[in-house]
Order: structure tokens, then sequence, then C-alpha cells
């Protein structure tokens, strides 16, 4: 039986997309934001506070430490938009800051409903803000947000956490283009990049001795389960991860632990997965702190100011739409 809550036009994106990327000739894939419903949204929310993962503590780290800085660089008057917002924890300094200085509009833009309450709830007792969150795909929410702003209104958009790295490096040059076509000169975007660093260090960050990872990992077939009436079974695959050194990347697999049939209802496809098999759920990217200027040059931007923790390799990169 089919239990998704989902409405019909976004099971339906849902089945086509599954179908689409594990019919993919060579490596079956799986596309990473389907790994963020509301188990895999709270299950991120546990790796984060993993002593391997410090990609967060250094994010947060930056925005508690820099945050009247970065909101000096702005212009006035300004509201926020941000990205994949999660429970918005990391985002208080900025919005603490702003508010010292002027009413600040908050979006968040998410596709979890339960990550926008987590939010909101996070958020919503600071003085001098007002939030309204989306619940829409980031480019999709972004758009609205902007073509709602006044005449006078600046923008800066929050892109925390490593989810740049989520993208291949053109697919990213190119998300950043469109994100700048819906920008004015002058908007602001905080882009968040995690930086290259020993190769023990990063697969630790993402292969938990806890089994958390994991868990998140595994559950995007439980939800295929749940929402698309499939019948995966759980216990014959195996959460791994993988640094590939030429792409400079980290890979999510799951892999597959014997030969076996797998039926999708709700996308119409039956597959046969080999013993060892592997589905690609999710790719991190890593940087050097001298690429990120180019990139914003590349796509319409200027870094205007770069700051890198000292605890673990991580920047927060100010650009600024030219």
């Amino acid at each position: 039986m089919l239990t998704s809550t989902l409405p019909v036009r976004d099971v339906a994106e849902f089945a086509t997309d599954v179908r689409e990327s594990l019919t993919k000739p060579g490596q079956r894939e799986l596309p990473s934001k389907y790994l963020y419903d509301e188990v895999g949204s709270a299950l991120f929310e546990t790796i984060c506070v993993l002593p391997e993962y410090g990609l967060t503590r250094a994010d947060a780290r930056l925005l508690e430490k820099y945050a009247a800085k970065i909101v000096g660089r702005l212009p006035s008057p300004i509201q926020v938009a941000e990205l994949g917002s999660g429970s918005g924890k990391k985002t208080r300094w900025i919005l603490e800051a702003l508010s010292r200085r002027q009413m600040t509009y908050y979006y968040p833009i998410e596709i979890s409903p339960s990550a926008l309450e987590a939010c909101a709830k996070e958020l919503g007792q600071i003085d001098l803000v007002g939030i309204v969150g989306y619940e829409q795909p980031y480019l999709e929410g972004l758009r609205a947000v902007a073509q709602g702003r006044g005449p006078q209104d600046y923008l800066l958009v929050l892109f925390l956490g490593s989810t740049i790295g989520n993208f291949d490096r053109e697919a990213g040059d190119a998300f950043l283009r469109e994100m700048r076509a819906i920008l004015r000169q002058g908007d602001a975007l905080l882009l968040g990049t995690d930086l290259e660093k020993s190769v023990e260090l990063q697969l630790q960050a993402y292969d938990d001795p806890a089994g958390v990872t994991a868990a998140f990992n595994l559950n995007l077939l439980a939800r295929i389960n749940r929402e698309l009436g499939a019948n995966f079974d759980l216990g014959s695959f195996r959460h791994e991860a993988h640094w590939n050194a030429t792409e400079r990347r980290i890979e999510m697999h799951l892999r597959s632990t014997r030969r076996q049939t797998v039926h999708i209802r709700a996308a119409n496809l039956r597959i046969m997965l080999g013993e060892k098999e592997t589905i690609w759920t999710e790719s991190s990217h890593k940087y050097q702190a001298e690429e990120i200027p180019e990139m914003a040059a590349r796509t319409g931007f200027c870094c205007d100011a770069q700051w890198v923790d000292s605890e673990w390799p991580f920047a927060q990169n100010l650009l600024i739409a030219e």
C-alpha cells in the first residue's frame, strides 16, 4: 500500500526522478534532494552534532564570530532568503546582527515542511525579525521572494553548510548563474564551502562509527518504499563513502549485498541489482579557498570577503552580484 502524504503532483515527480535515475546507463543513481524527508531531516540534524562531522560547527563558528562584519558589508534596507534553511540555528547570528540596525524579513526556502516548522520555532522570537517560509525548490522560492520585495530593497541569500558541494562543479556554476539571473546588481550571497582536508578526516565525516549517516542514506530507500510502494530490503544494502580524488568529492553509495529484484510500483519500474552493485546517492565536492573568487567571477559575482575556520577547513564567502 502506498502511504505517501505528498500531493499527487509531487508523487508523480518523485516517481519520475527515481525511474530516470535508477535506469541511467552504467552507474545507478538517486537524487540527493530526496534524502531530506521528515525522517531524513531529523537524521541530518543528528549528523550535524556528531564529533566526526566538523563542518557544521565550523559553519556556525564563522557565523557567530563574523556576523557583525558580514552584516556591516551589506547595503540597507536588506531582506534575507535562505536556501535549505534546515532548523535555522546557524542563521540566528546573521538575523540578530541585522535586527540591531533594521526591521528584517527572513524567508527560509525548504522542501521539508518539518524543517520550516523547526526554523520558525527556532528564530520566531528574535525582535524585529519577521519570518515567511516557502515550501518550494530553491530557485522557485528565491524567485518568489525576489519578485515580492520592494524596489529599494536589497536581498541577502544564504546558502550555508556545504550544499553547493552537492552539485558537480559545472552544475554548481550553472546554479549560481541561475541564481544571479534572479538577483539585482548589489544583492549579496553568503556561500558556505567545505575545503579540502585529509582523506581520512573527510571519510569519517560521511561514515561515522555510530551509523547515523548510514541510517540517513538508507532512509532514502525506506522513503521510496513508503511513498512509491517499493519493496527495497534495507537489510540487503550497505552504506559506503568513497573519496574520488579526480573529481575531489566524497561520494555516498548504497551497495547491494546480494543479487535482488526491486519493484517500484508508482514508478512502474522493476530493476535487477547485482551483488556488489551500488546506487550513488550523494556527492560532496571539496574546494580550495582560492577557487571561490574564480567561481564567483565566472557566475556574475565578485567575492567581497572570505573567512576561513581555523579548526576545520571551511570558508564563508560573501559574494556580491555584479
